[in-house]
């Protein structure tokens, strides 16, 4: 009986040795758009750190962000849900009482779960008060700002209070030096890797960059050929060559999962302080895909094959659910909507989408549902900017809209040709489809009311 037991015992060590929790590293880039990357056709900006990163993992075409704007785009990414599952929508600022609840499951929370250190350097922005910071939602170490990083007493249209720095639960500056945000959050990112390399960590980089104001470091100030925006694009690039540089140095780049995405498309109407959606129609703040189609880079070496593209949609829903299975930890007690991903990034040419449906909201609208290849929109008013601005100034937009459509995305990347009328049997899916999420999640649009939706947290009511 000992010899079976030790032998056993043997055997789980070898086992434990030869394959060792991965890390996950999650870089999420602010207002980068679908084409500003040379592995998505850019032809202008240099990108070969993330174009390696392609390279050797696997490239999406088709990955989608819930809501084309901050705030909602992150609960989305750290909870598995559509933000209006958790009632947190739009972009939270300095005014805002409302923030992640304590009931709700992190995707640090599910790593901590299985002894992951864990960190977020950067952009934060699920609620500024104490109760709603990422230290009391599952991140040991914290550095960066609580919301977007024009929202600073310098905003062109809108009046704030000086931009806080936070260290941990601390402010640590007021109104930091932009210039220096990309180096400070690479370098806490390669000291967070140093400091756990022996054991498994979950590193969260959410930059501020590239949303307006534009900021870049001496270093790559007037190097781009693509101008102020490149510069931006280029450094941050670089930031993600130093912390793909530390994995390797430390030895730990075969057996960490890196993904790279970003948070909704670009700010067009900012002129030459903006990226560029690519094929796709229209940009942040819409339901075109322009807004909420973004880059999604994953590479895990001898899971991942090199140099391969899925086509299949997905969403940053999915994230958590497939880190989960990857790390074999249990999935939030409350209902999310991300199923695991996981057969779509190691079989990427032939996996099958376990979603049959994404759907696309603004604020409690349902604007658009996305299956296979099928895109329909339903009836809703969008903005659309009318005369570019230049020198990070926004410009003049306006007002459309669009009726109920029907576009095939493989066929018509830029949904521009409207094709309901000839497939009534895909728009009939397709609208029983929203039926079923409307009923769940709600649709101002329709007037329906949702009973799956849950309340988001809330700091007490002011006293008179």
């Amino acid at each position: 009986m000992f010899r079976i037991t030790l032998l056993g015992l043997l055997l789980f060590a070898t086992f434990a040795i030869a394959a060792p929790s991965p890390n996950i590293v999650l870089i999420y880039a602010d207002d980068m758009g679908y084409g500003d990357l040379g592995c998505y056709g850019n032809k202008t900006i240099k990108t070969p750190n993330l174009d390696r990163l392609a390279k050797e993992g696997v490239r999406f075409t088709d990955f989608y962000v819930a809501q084309a704007v901050c705030s909602a785009s992150r609960t989305a990414l750290l909870t598995g849900c559509y933000p209006n599952r958790l009632g947190i929508l739009g972009a939270l600022s300095h005014t805002s009482r409302n923030g992640i609840s304590a009931k709700e499951t992190t995707l640090a929370e599910v790593c901590k779960s299985k002894g992951y250190s864990t960190a977020i350097f950067g952009k934060w922005h699920l609620g500024h008060h104490p109760e709603f910071l990422p230290t009391r939602h599952g991140f040991d170490q914290y550095f960066g700002l609580p919301y977007s990083n024009d929202m600073w007493p310098k905003h062109p249209t809108a009046k704030f209070p000086p931009l806080p720095l936070f260290d941990q639960e601390k402010v640590i500056e007021t109104n930091p030096d932009q210039t220096q945000l990309t180096t400070w959050y690479t370098e806490h990112g390669i000291k967070f890797i140093n400091e756990n390399k022996n054991k498994p960590f979950f590193l969260y980089m959410p930059h501020a960059m590239p949303h307006v104001p534009l900021h870049v470091s001496d270093k790559f100030k007037g190097k781009s050929a693509g101008g102020m925006y490149g510069d931006v694009i280029e450094e941050l690039d670089w930031s993600v060559g130093e912390i793909l540089k530390t994995l390797k140095d430390n030895k730990l780049d075969q057996n960490t999962l890196v993904m790279f995405a970003s948070d909704n498309g670009p700010w067009l109407n900012y002129g030459n302080h903006a990226g560029t959606a690519g094929p796709l129609r229209e940009g942040k703040g819409t339901s075109f895909d322009g807004g909420v189609r973004v880059p999604f880079i994953a590479r895990w070496p001898n899971h991942i094959p090199a140099d391969s593209i899925c086509k299949t949609p997905a969403m940053t829903i999915d994230i958590l659910p497939t880190v989960a299975k990857i790390i074999d930890a249990e999935l939030p007690k409350l209902p999310i909507d991300g199923k695991n991903i996981l057969p779509l990034l190691t079989e990427p040419a032939t996996a099958k989408s376990p979603q049959d449906a994404y759907f696309i909201f603004w604020g409690k609208e349902l604007h658009a549902v996305r299956s296979g290849p099928w895109k329909m929109h339903f009836p809703h008013e969008y903005r659309e900017f009318k005369k570019g601005g230049k020198d990070g100034q926004p410009a003049d937009y306006g007002t459309n809209k669009i009726g109920l459509s029907l576009f095939n995305l493989e066929s018509d990347i830029g949904e521009t040709k409207d094709v309901l009328a000839d497939n009534p049997e895909v728009a009939k899916h397709l609208q029983e489809l929203a039926d079923k999420i409307r009923a769940d999640l709600g649709d101002s649009l329709t007037k329906k009311t949702g009973t799956g939706a849950r309340e988001p947290g809330m700091i007490p009511p002011l006293k008179k």
